[in-house]
């Protein structure tokens, strides 16, 4: 077959490379022993061609993950060049720096051989309930704390499981059967997905995937590049807080626009913690590209060629990019903002593409202990505050952004680990106020079931500084936690609790878009019907007046007159 493909053979081939990998996440889940595979989808699906340019990827997963793969595929191809690799070979890593960030996160890459030829790479990172250390805790202060450190190995040499890591594994984990499963779910998923791209081969009369690599980057890249040519050339800075630990941490970004090249710059951002907070520079490029191609070009393939005219760079030792041996294993608790600080960057050239800040980062729900027979347990349920408001859209409730893990069922949660949730609901008002209103964050009470004592790691964000509003909607509500309902608990660092204590998270809302005043008052009427927005809320930040107590009414002439008074029009 020709090294150049007509339109129709590689939409044809596109989409088949796309279900191989979307095969391969479902694979992964389906076949994972954890909620955080199972339900939560903190994973990673890959393919790549023989000289390890990301050429597909699934649409299930994080962009965190996805994008470290991009460039921790090669660190994988230069501890094992294809002159060391033979069929049925399966690699291992979780080096922190150079692949995902920290060491709860595992990469498998499969070599896929077309008889003794490499063809193409498949890859997923997951992320495992346990790694042993001190377990996901902000309080570790170098990385040797963390948890087991996997080199870059052979996980299976010739087909053969490689039993001495895996008995490495299990000693060091305090969920080793859960770990082990998930582990074994990516090799399967890899080797599934291994044989559907040598049947795609040999379908199509090809030798490898390269020359459908070259033309499918390519054309991502001449897209990439054309958005960013549409973007007026100059230098464009946001400024972002969080929480921090000791004192807010600072991100600011300087991103600036050279023709078709676009340069992601975090100098100025705050030094590295000495706590478990720091970012690797590849998991800070992961989110930055993610924000520029969910902003400019969000339908293109997102592939090699993509990232291509996108350079990221941020100062070492920074809290953007962490160097050995500094502490890790809580990052996402700052990089989630990273997109969300190249968003308010991007809004100063772009602004009808972008999104209020949100909740940012996930809020999860870490419990540690003994049952009452002695074993030990950990566990990980990912929680999610509000999505900023969109240019023209609400921003969506209790949903990640941009980390793409997934909530999990109550019943999921209580089957998987011996929690108790005692409520579970939207917090109402906590959506920032704006012609489009943020996101709604949730409220979760929740306790354990040993009947022991038990740990509760906090590793969480925006409870001191609210996410802020876009072109004039307001900031969004802060979070808080709370234990026993009266007593706060500090945002990072580890609670030891009593069996029957109880906390509440109180997830934040997203910040709203545009004037609250400009929200069709059958909008407003609309969030006070489904308990979005109190009555009062409608009438103080809105400038609606909602008479009745359920079915509820607008009443217009007092609406008209409380918007005229603040020297607003009432939208229709």
């Amino acid at each position: 077959m020709s090294d150049s493909f007509d339109p129709v053979t590689l939409e044809v081939l596109w989409n088949r490379l796309v279900s191989i990998t979307e095969e391969q996440a479902r694979t992964l889940m389906r076949t994972g022993l954890s909620n955080v595979l199972s339900d939560a989808g903190d994973l990673s699906a890959c393919l790549f061609d023989r000289r390890g340019r990301m050429l597909a990827q699934a649409a299930l997963g994080t962009p965190g993950h996805i994008n470290c793969l991009a460039e921790g595929i090669l660190r994988f191809m230069e501890h094992f060049p294809e002159d060391r690799l033979e069929p049925g070979d399966v690699l291992i890593g979780n080096n922190s720096y150079e692949l995902s960030g920290h060491l709860y996160d595992i990469t498998i890459v499969t070599p896929v051989f077309r008889g003794r030829t490499i063809v193409a790479y498949l890859a997923s990172t997951c992320h495992v309930v346990d790694i042993g250390g001190r377990g996901m805790t902000t309080e570790s202060e170098s990385i040797f704390e963390e948890g087991l450190h996997l080199p870059y190995l052979k996980y299976h040499r010739a087909g053969a499981p490689n039993l001495d890591i895996m008995a490495i594994i299990n000693a060091n984990s305090r969920e080793p059967v859960k770990v082990l499963g998930d582990l074994r779910a990516q090799v399967v998923a890899n080797e599934v997905s291994g044989q559907r791209v040598i049947e795609t081969l040999e379908e199509f009369g090809l030798a490898d995937l390269d020359a459908l690599a070259d033309q499918v980057t390519a054309m991502s890249e001449r897209a990439m590049r054309q958005a960013i040519s549409d973007i007026r050339d100059g230098s464009y800075t946001y400024t972002l807080q969080s929480d921090g630990i000791d004192a807010p941490v600072v991100l600011k970004t300087t991103l600036t626009v050279t023709g078709d090249r676009m340069t992601i710059d975090f100098a100025g951002s705050s030094p590295a913690s000495r706590k478990a907070v720091n970012v690797c520079l590849n998991f800070t490029a992961a989110y930055a590209f993610y924000a520029v191609k969910a902003a400019l070009v969000a339908d293109i393939p997102n592939n090699d060629g993509s990232f291509r005219p996108i350079e990221v760079t941020a100062p070492k030792g920074s809290i953007l990019n962490a160097e050995f041996p500094m502490p890790t294993v809580a990052r996402h608790s700052i990089s989630h903002f990273v997109a969300e600080c190249v968003m308010g960057a991007l809004a100063k050239a772009v602004p009808d593409k972008v999104v209020a800040e949100g909740a940012g980062a996930t809020w999860p729900i870490v419990t540690m202990g003994y049952h009452a027979d002695g074993r030990p347990f950990s566990s990980i349920i990912f929680t999610h505050g509000g999505m900023g408001a969109r240019m023209h859209k609400d921003g969506m409730s209790a949903t990640p952004f941009p980390s793409g893990v997934r909530g999990t069922p109550v019943e999921i949660m209580e089957s998987n680990a011996p929690l108790l949730i005692h409520s579970y609901e939207l917090r109402p008002d906590t959506g920032g106020p704006g012609r489009y209103r943020g996101g709604l964050g949730q409220e979760i009470r929740f306790g354990i079931r040993t009947g022991t004592p038990w740990r509760l790691p906090l590793l969480v964000d925006k409870t001191q500084i609210a996410p802020r509003g876009l072109a004039g909607g307001e900031d969004g509500t802060a979070g808080a936690i709370w234990l026993n309902t009266d007593t706060p608990l500090t945002a990072k660092g580890t609670a030891e609790l009593s069996p029957d204590d109880q906390v509440t998270f109180h997830l934040p809302g997203g910040g709203g878009s545009g004037r609250a005043f400009d929200r069709p008052p059958a909008q407003v009427l609309h969030d006070v019907a489904y308990g979005y927005v109190s009555v009062a809320a409608a009438r103080d930040r809105y400038g609606v007046v909602i008479t009745g107590t359920g079915p509820f009414d607008i009443d217009q002439d007092a609406t008209r007159r409380l918007r005229a008074a603040k020297g607003m029009e009432t939208a229709t």
